[in-house]
């Protein structure tokens, strides 16, 4: 809490602080740290096999096989969240979970399900384009500044 925001509370106030202060668990950081290294390197692992399975069995370049791996993380996060399991994963690992394609995967089926009781088209439809719009809205403009950015660099750095 901010010194402004101590300076306006009563002495009671400020007492109960100092007793919560006291008495909150302390948090584990370097096992946290940890575990979502750990959990966020397997799931990478996961996908480096994906993309070497689709390389080797199905004669995919390693440009072309990354977007069924990407499809098919994103698969398997989707089942594990309907299942329930990826919320225990995610509380296991904390931001492990959250870093890769899987974790926007698991927060949209998580709003799905969340929303279901207030029909398909407005509760799960609604809920989850409210969750991936900002984020295709953002991947839309990143794309277009970058590649503004790219046409200034490499077409009129070269006149």
């Amino acid at each position: 809490m901010s010194n402004k925001m101590k300076k306006s509370l009563s002495p009671a106030q400020q007492k109960y602080q100092v007793f919560a202060k006291v008495r909150e668990p302390s948090r584990p950081v370097l096992l946290n740290s940890f575990r979502a290294f750990i959990v966020g390197g397997i799931i990478c692992t996961i996908g480096q096999a994906f993309q070497f399975i689709y390389m080797t069995f199905f004669n995919f370049t390693e440009v072309t096989a990354s977007n069924p791996t990407v499809a098919s993380l994103i698969i398997i996060a989707t089942i594990l969240t309907g299942f329930g399991v990826y919320d225990h994963i995610s509380q296991y690992a904390g931001g492990g979970t959250i870093v890769p394609v899987t974790g926007f995967a698991n927060t949209l089926v998580s709003a799905a399900i969340e929303h279901r009781s207030e029909g398909y088209l407005l509760g799960v439809g609604g809920n989850m384009f409210k969750i991936a719009g900002p984020v295709i809205a953002y991947g839309v403009v990143s794309a277009f500044v970058v590649t503004i950015v790219r046409f200034i660099i490499i077409e009129l750095g070269g006149m």
